[in-house]
């Protein structure tokens, strides 16, 4: 909400703190089926959607989260050719995605089409991999497109989602992450993020335990920095049907023949080591 028409404010629910984001225009709103996507123009984080009042994705910080949502999970996986992208409406994921020649298959299933729409306009540069052939769109209930995927259909599922309420809170649930393990393919990965450690660590410990209680052999917690995301530090959790997470493909991701901002060998060995207190508890 804003503080005035000079600044966007996101206050940070229950954590008496908030983010401010000096502002020189608003130049889109709309009420969708089931958001309202808002577009401002910022003085120094450039272009920024906020949905339902929450920071979504600004040009300055988004290649963070991008890249920690895509590149680690598939320099885990051997040889991920089918990848499937739940949410993700920004499409900047799915351009991370597909900077990898490995992949044939890049689907996105997204319920809120207007999301994509809005950033096609707004994010030109986080879509533009929207017409490489190996992209398929979709935009329906990613909850159900899983459950109906058939056994395994995928080599990672990434999972892109907004925050655990509403409609996306059964991407958290247990029995989401079992429909997950069904459609993947032996040494499948899936990745979803798990908001903030600061902020949200039982949910992270909840996060493990379902993707465990899923049947995952191997559940492992990525941190990086996201300062415009509550508490300025995210993560996401990753989990391997049969595979061991700390055994990455590090020579291929130091070789890696693509141009990345954050993401390297050295972060996604860093991103795994945990804090004190998620692991003694």
């Amino acid at each position: 909400m804003p503080l005035d028409k000079n600044w966007y404010t996101e206050e940070w629910a229950g954590q008496g703190s908030a983010i401010s984001l000096k502002i020189n225009s608003k130049v889109h709103d709309e009420q969708s089926t089931y958001q309202r996507i808002e577009i401002y123009e910022t003085e120094t984080f450039g272009t920024l959607m906020t949905l339902d009042g929450l920071v979504m994705v600004t040009d300055r910080d988004n290649f963070v989260y991008h890249e920690m949502m895509s590149h680690p999970a598939l320099f885990t996986h051997p040889d991920p050719q089918r990848v499937l992208v739940i949410g993700g409406g920004d499409c900047g994921t799915l351009h991370e995605v597909l900077k990898h020649k490995t992949v044939t298959l890049a689907e996105q299933v997204e319920l809120d089409e207007r999301v994509t729409r809005v950033s096609e306009k707004f994010f030109p540069e986080l879509c533009e991999s929207n017409n490489d052939p190996r992209a398929k769109l979709h935009f329906a209930d990613g909850i159900k497109w899983v459950a109906d995927a058939k056994p395994e259909t995928y080599d990672v599922i990434i999972i892109d989602s907004t925050d655990p309420v509403g409609p996306a809170a059964g991407l958290f649930s247990e029995a989401f992450y079992k429909n997950c393990f069904r459609a993947l393919r032996p040494k499948g990965i899936v990745v979803g993020q798990s908001e903030s450690p600061l902020f949200h660590a039982d949910l992270i410990r909840s996060v493990q335990k379902s993707f465990k209680a899923a049947g995952f052999r191997d559940v492992a917690t990525l941190f990086f920095p996201q300062c415009t995301y509550p508490s300025g530090w995210w993560s996401a959790t990753i989990a391997g049907k049969d595979a061991a997470l700390a055994n990455f493909r590090a020579q291929d991701a130091a070789a890696k023949t693509f141009a990345t901002r954050y993401y390297n060998r050295d972060i996604h060995a860093a991103a795994l080591a945990s804090p004190e207190f998620l692991r003694t508890r």
